[in-house]
């Protein structure tokens, strides 16, 4: 090889490697603004700790890094940060004081539509309309962030913490949101990563709808109005979630089909799951637990796998509204704590069948008041005579052999929430 085919396979190596990349330092009393458009793609802008009160446009592929959390400041007008280049990463910085125009959707950092592979990391976002918006985008990350809504608005004059709009192949892992609209909220995408994220304080945890092919994983939602809320979604696995302490529902399933939901704990809510025209799902080994309703069933949701979950001190264990019987725990029978059988033969299955609820029940949801006389003996003898005879009998969930024990070896610990 010649002296000049080695100096050139030398140079096209170091920009690939991104060897020929600068770093820009930025200081109090600098703009950064400045140094973004003195910047070259590729290159980094390096910001030292202080206040920067400015609005910034990033419109090449760069890396716009914080030392020590810098705060940059848009003094409540316009968006904080807008990215309008693929392949720009942002991190270790505060971002603050966007404006307050819903219609302008105004946020911290605005990821516009086509800039691809954007990688938002380790931002702390305060007292912004929108936290981050994210439109249009494929392959891009928000990791780590700390999100913090307007405490001073309404929720519904509020942004999202997190939009998620028409994208593809996006990860949102490990943030953690509160005080704004909606923590997470997703709409026509696909292929979406959703891992580790704590949510608290808002009206949705995740507001999730037309988003398929998507993970939702070991993520925390409580003490919000509703927990995890997916509808007209499809193909989604969600795992391994926690809902506790929400006003509403813990987790709620509307149209929404062909879907794993597994081993998630529902704790202390209004509802533990709110299941509402949902077919062709496994809904598996999950721990529903001291709800004022364990399960909402309705919408014809009868399609369903419903095997090995934990039904326990629920105050009403299902609300099932429907005209025919639904049979669950066929592959492996759930546990149901006010369960009144008996194992003679000692298999670790009941050897009459459950039911979830009968007349008494029915005209308990329709007459509230009735609930006050719940343990009157006129009240037991009907729920005895309905029992007996079929023709009082009302559509239940029907569970032929019911597991004797729990099947969640830690179902104990979720005891120390208050019933909600």
């Amino acid at each position: 090889m010649s002296a000049a085919r080695r100096l050139l396979a030398v140079a096209l190596l170091a920009l690939a490697t991104g060897g020929g990349a600068a770093v820009l330092d930025v200081r109090p009393g600098q703009r950064i603004g400045a140094a973004l458009q003195r910047a070259a793609p590729g290159d980094t802008v390096r910001v030292a700790r202080g206040t920067y009160h400015e609005r910034l446009l990033i419109d090449k592929p760069l890396t716009l890094e914080g030392v020590d959390h810098p705060t940059i400041s848009a003094g409540g007008s316009g968006d904080v940060i807008r990215v309008r280049a693929s392949d720009v990463t942002i991190r270790g910085l505060i971002v603050r004081d966007s404006g307050v125009d819903l219609g302008a959707q105004h946020a911290g950092i605005y990821v516009t539509p086509g800039a691809d592979r954007a990688a938002i990391r380790d931002c702390t976002l305060v007292a912004n309309l929108f936290g981050i918006w994210l439109e249009r985008s494929t392959g891009s990350s928000i990791e780590n962030n700390v999100i913090t809504g307007r405490r001073d608005l309404p929720s519904v004059a509020r942004g999202n913490g997190i939009q998620v709009f028409n994208t593809r192949d996006a990860q949102v892992n490990g943030n953690t949101i509160s005080f704004v609209r909606d923590g997470i909220y997703v709409d026509v995408s696909t292929h979406a990563t959703f891992r580790g994220n704590r949510i608290h304080h808002v009206r949705y945890g995740t507001h999730y709808m037309n988003t398929h092919d998507s993970l939702w994983e070991n993520n925390v939602s409580y003490l919000n109005r509703g927990g995890l809320a997916l509808m007209e979604v499809r193909q989604l696995v969600v795992r391994n979630n926690v809902a506790w302490g929400n006003e509403d529902h813990g987790i709620m399933l509307r149209t929404i089909q062909d879907s794993l939901i597994e081993k998630n704990v529902v704790a202390g809510n209004g509802r533990g799951f709110f299941i509402y025209d949902a077919e062709y799902n496994v809904v598996r080994e999950n721990l529903v637990i001291r709800n004022r309703t364990g399960v909402h069933l309705s919408a014809g949701s009868s399609n369903n796998q419903v095997d090995g979950n934990d039904f326990i001190d629920n105050e009403e264990q299902l609300k099932f509204v429907a005209s025919r019987d639904v049979e669950w725990g066929r592959a492996r029978a759930n546990y149901w704590s006010n369960y009144s059988g008996w194992d003679q033969d000692g298999d670790g299955a009941g050897d009459v069948p459950y039911e979830a609820n009968d007349v008494i029940d029915r005209l308990n949801w329709q007459y509230p008041l009735l609930k006050l006389l719940g343990s009157s003996p006129a009240v037991r003898s009907l729920r005895f005579a309905a029992r007996q005879f079929p023709v009082l009998r009302a559509p239940s969930v029907i569970e032929r052999h019911p597991r004797m024990r729990p099947l969640n070896p830690d179902w104990r610990r979720w005891n120390v929430l208050p019933a909600h």
